[in-house]
């Protein structure tokens, strides 16, 4: 067992696990999902208000902080901790899948890839070396290691090389960390499997990563533009193989549902941006599905967003709550996001709740049940009638 996680208890009819994860900055119970910060903030709310609604980890991304304001500046001033207010761990992205997806030209190499900006077409590069400096400058937590992540779809020629280039680039960020110091201050680091959709080339990611020995590692490469059932395989294929006794972490996703359904198959950590995006457009989690605040079906609708969870948004009405999103009121974004947050946060202590009671898998599937009727019923409800 790895001194840094604990394995608590595993479900007997599902995959799902209860852990803990110590970190230098706290102690996360897993599983758990992470609240987005990409440039340093969960946008629209403030740390005070991501502890108050139980969050116990977030996330920053080493492409966008390093573009700007810069890791170095940011590590002049304490470290990302101290210059965003948020006291509790964090985890960076390496920002290896922002460099696939947001760069405008790339050229990928053995020892990294070059590229140029999003933001303004400056020539940048990364590699193992770059993105674990800028990790360090950062003081993050759990430093994410840089990979090549294949497009959906791939050949398996494409694929297979994307792995073994992620593999090598793992094995010398592992190096990095162990000669820099970084894992000895108590720093993580998490490896990412990769493999698209080859069962195959996800279990030789999985075992060749698993042979470093590093602190934990993610599924990686999914939610890329596969449906959801190829997503789900794909993750099914990929726990198996990743070590039994270090955190696991399925990266970029997902719908309420899609996380239930993966701490089923064994995943402990999750991070998305859904919840706040959607918030910034009126839309709101509750457990009979998603509720889009925009319809005139809530215009005098004088009951909370959805009973049985109490935030500091559950205080206003559904009308007024749409008459915010109406007019694009900033506290919209505020309000809605609040909630979208706690209902995730919410959903993750009920479910460690329930793995700990030993009835997780008739909960989760009961409880998934009642979210896709009701999401169905609300969609179906939408359509003319007539015709």
């Amino acid at each position: 067992m790895s001194k840094h996680f604990e394995l608590i208890k595993t479900d007997a009819a599902t995959q799902a696990r209860r852990g803990r994860l110590t970190t230098r900055h706290g102690v996360v119970e897993t599983p758990i999902f992470m609240p987005v910060g990409t440039q340093g903030t969960v946008k629209a709310v403030t740390p005070a208000q991501l502890r108050d609604l139980g969050a116990q980890i977030i996330l920053g991304n080493t492409y966008h902080l390093n573009l700007r304001p810069g890791s170095e500046l940011i590590r002049e001033l304490g470290g990302l901790h101290r210059f965003m207010g948020w006291d509790g761990p964090i985890l960076t992205d390496s920002g290896g899948f922002q460099v696939f997806s947001l760069a405008k030209l790339r050229d990928v190499r053995e020892d990294g890839v070059a590229f140029q900006s999003h933001i303004d077409g400056a020539s940048l590069f990364l590699g193992p070396r770059e993105v674990m400096a800028i990790q360090a400058n950062l003081a993050s937590d759990i430093a994410m290691v840089i990979d090549e992540c294949p497009p959906w779809p791939c050949g398996r020629d494409e694929c297979a090389r994307a792995v073994a280039r992620s593999l090598r680039w793992a094995g010398q960020c592992g190096r990095i960390a162990v000669d820099s110091g970084f894992l000895a201050a108590g720093h993580h680091v998490f490896g990412i499997v990769q493999g698209s959709t080859f069962d195959d080339l996800r279990r030789e990611a999985a075992e060749g990563l698993a042979a470093l020995d590093l602190p934990g590692y993610a599924v990686g490469g999914v939610s890329v533009g596969e449906p959801e059932p190829e997503m789900l395989k794909q993750v099914a294929a990929t726990t198996p193989w990743m070590p039994r006794d270090k955190p696991r972490y399925t990266m970029g996703l997902g719908t309420p549902p899609q996380v239930l359904r993966m701490i089923a198959l064994g995943v402990d950590m999750f991070d998305c941006v859904l919840p706040t995006r959607v918030a910034r457009n009126g839309l709101v989690f509750t457990p009979d599905g998603p509720m889009n605040l925009r319809n005139e079906q809530y215009r005098a609708d004088p009951r909370p967003i959805c009973e049985g969870l109490a935030n500091y948004a559950t205080n206003f009405s559904r009308a007024y709550l749409r008459h915010l999103v109406l007019a694009e009121e900033m506290l919209a974004g505020t309000l809605l996001t609040i909630h979208n947050l706690h209902f995730y946060l919410d959903l993750m202590a009920q479910a460690r709740a329930h793995i700990e009671a030993g009835d997780f898998e008739a909960w989760h599937l009961a409880w998934v049940g009642r979210y896709e009727a009701g999401a169905a019923a609300r969609r179906k409800s939408r359509e003319p009638q007539g015709g």
